[in-house]
């Protein structure tokens, strides 16, 4: 069994790992962190917990993720037409729960969009579902809590 603070660095190495995939732009590597059930959520409430039933600015599943992707990578999406840069920032990591299949996590994640000479910061909370794969996780479930997600949000061109 691992220890407490062996899986808290296990962890934070994962996440950022997937952080610095995702501000690279190395998506087909990110949809490789993924179980195949996993959900990627960005609610627009950051109080509500049943986001099978609620307004979503994201609910992707396996599918949903990949067409995402597709648009990013292909300049389909109008919003990915303006190429943006983004520099994420995930700290206070916080293991919630840890089982022998899943682990709960808990993180900060600032990210910082520079797109025609303007930079927009979304803070939000994120929570992790992970599962144990290899000598690593796979990502079960990821919630983006925006911190302004109930406020005006201009189109984005990448994943939170």
């Amino acid at each position: 069994m691992i220890n407490e603070l062996e899986l808290a660095n296990k962890v934070a190495a994962f996440l950022w790992y997937e952080a610095d995939l995702l501000d690279h732009r190395s998506y087909q590597e990110w949809l490789g962190l993924w179980t195949e059930k996993g959900h990627y959520i960005v609610p627009t409430d950051r109080e509500v917990t049943d986001y099978q039933s609620t307004l979503n600015l994201a609910y992707d599943d396996g599918a949903m993720r990949r067409m995402r992707i597709a648009r990013l990578e292909s300049g389909e999406s109008v919003s990915a037409a303006s190429a943006t840069v983004t520099v994420r920032m995930v700290s206070r990591i916080r293991v919630l729960d840890a089982g022998e299949d899943r682990i709960l996590v808990r993180c900060a994640m600032t990210l910082n969009e520079l797109r025609h000479g303007n930079l927009i910061t979304y803070p939000a909370d994120v929570e992790f579902t992970l599962v144990p794969k290899d000598d690593s996780f796979a990502i079960e479930q990821k919630v983006v809590k925006l911190l302004h997600a109930e406020g005006y949000l201009r189109t984005v061109s990448f994943i939170f």
